[in-house]
């Protein structure tokens, strides 16, 4: 990648996410969850999880989420069952520069993940944002809202854990992408950049062709075996810079 596809415009990314999270946190108050507002909507969000059915989704090599005794629909929430293998599941749809937000909760001790640039290629291998139960990591490359095993987020409040709820989002444009847990901005990187590869070439990844570079791929939900929630999962395609 050249220099100049990696130059973002830093107060564009910045204004545009914390409209989103204005408009998110709006959402979440005044409107049922798994809803748009017609301020969302004019604004380009969709929803990826109707609160009823895993439409939009579906388990490798599927059409849909064929393994529905481990991720079921419960109550407006998205959930993947403990000790129940039934795989990652991913979106049907592809995406490049996007805004992606979510609601979540997992239980003591509990972990997963919310992946990107997924590739059929590389299977279930992509950029993790790591969802875990802190009090159970000491190393901060696995702490929630980390680019798992690869950045560290910056420190943060406590996780929440069940009944409550957290806040994710991730912002990608162009090669600058960001991660936001309840309301702050916890890490941003740039996609090829010395300090991504570097980071890279020490982690578990090293091997994984073009690992730490953008490329156009799907969402994932990961199946860890511990129990997580999803709801309000929503994705509006925005301009690269």
């Amino acid at each position: 990648m050249t220099s100049t596809n990696c130059v973002v415009n830093l107060h564009l990314v910045f204004t545009t996410a914390c409209f989103a999270t204005a408009l998110a946190v709006a959402g979440s108050s005044a409107q049922p969850p798994n809803t748009l507002s017609e301020a969302e909507k004019q604004a380009g969000w969709r929803l990826l999880f109707d609160g009823q059915t895993t439409a939009g989704w579906r388990n490798f090599g599927k059409s849909s989420v064929t393994a529905t005794n481990a991720w079921i629909v419960r109550e407006g929430w998205l959930v993947k069952l403990p000790r129940v293998r039934g795989g990652d599941i991913t979106t049907l749809d592809k995406f490049t520069d996007f805004e992606l937000t979510w609601e979540w909760r997992i239980p003591p001790r509990a972990n997963n993940g919310l992946k990107y640039f997924i590739t059929d290629e590389r299977g279930g291998i992509g950029h993790e944002y790591q969802m875990i139960d802190d009090s159970t990591i000491r190393n901060p490359k696995g702490r929630t809202a980390a680019f798992y095993d690869v950045l560290p987020p910056s420190e943060h409040a406590p996780v929440r854990l069940t009944p409550e709820i957290n806040q994710s989002r991730i912002v990608v444009r162009g090669n600058h992408v960001e991660h936001w847990l309840n309301g702050e901005k916890v890490l941003d990187y740039e996609c090829g950049s010395p300090e991504v590869l570097k980071a890279v070439a020490a982690s578990k990844f090293k091997a994984v062709k073009d690992f730490g570079t953008k490329v156009r791929g799907r969402i994932l939900l990961t199946d860890h075996s511990d129990e997580v929630a999803y709801r309000n999962i929503k994705i509006r395609e925005i301009s690269p810079p």
